[in-house]
């Protein structure tokens, strides 16, 4: 039973992973095709559909490793998926203000190319048992380049939202109410840019252990 247990997980990791791979490669698709052929201004247009598709997916990630599907950490996958789903749905989905301006570009871009990797990765790993060396060096190296370049475009994009956040009050609720409760959106957009303080260094120095890790397991096997 559990040989039989182990392979239902890997068919469905391996079936998730690869359909999510598709999502972000349609995203990297349309993002780039459209980024020369129309400019910055139509990306968003271009990849709204599966952008929301393929980022809200990877809320299943957070599932993954809370009943143990997965050995990644949920102090390291909840932050980043939560950050994201804020970005996709909180920002760009809610104030379309947002969506001619360049780091949109820059954002899915990163994203996608950094996506395409990793699932890429782990759907060759789970269905096949092994990935290629390029593909592994892929994995651990492109970070590097594409967290700042993400992490960068994620704060931009937060703060070019504010003065529309603060003009509108969407999802605010002010006092009095019949739940004597209020909630300020917009406070809790600047606080989500403070966390990108501590938070970005954080999720950068964990990749960089987890790519040492890797990299030097590789050479020894």
């Amino acid at each position: 039973m559990a040989g039989v247990g182990s392979a239902v997980r890997r068919l469905y990791l391996s079936v998730y992973n690869w359909v999510v791979f598709f999502g972000w490669a349609q995203v990297l698709y349309y993002a780039v095709t459209t980024l020369l052929e129309s400019g910055h201004e139509a990306v968003y247009a271009a990849v709204e559909r599966p952008l929301q598709f393929a980022q809200t997916a990877a809320f299943m990630e957070i599932l993954h490793g809370l009943v143990g599907l997965v050995r990644s950490p949920v102090s390291a996958t909840l932050p980043q998926i939560g950050s994201r789903l804020f970005l996709t749905w909180g920002i760009l989905w809610s104030f379309p203000e947002t969506h001619s301006h360049i780091l949109v570009s820059s954002l899915v871009i990163s994203w996608s190319i950094t996506e395409v990797i990793r699932y890429s990765f782990f759907g060759m790993k789970e269905a096949f048992g092994f990935t290629p060396s390029w593909l592994l060096w892929l994995r651990y190296s492109t970070f590097m380049i594409l967290y700042p370049t993400g992490i960068f475009s994620e704060v931009g994009l937060i703060y070019i939202a504010l003065p529309y956040i603060k003009a509108s009050e969407k999802y605010s609720l002010r006092m009095p109410n019949k739940w004597n409760f209020s909630f300020d959106y917009f406070f809790v957009s600047v606080l989500s840019m403070a966390i990108y303080m501590p938070g970005g260094p954080h999720m950068f120095t964990y990749m960089l252990a987890q790519r040492k890790k890797a990299l030097s397991k590789a050479k020894t096997a």
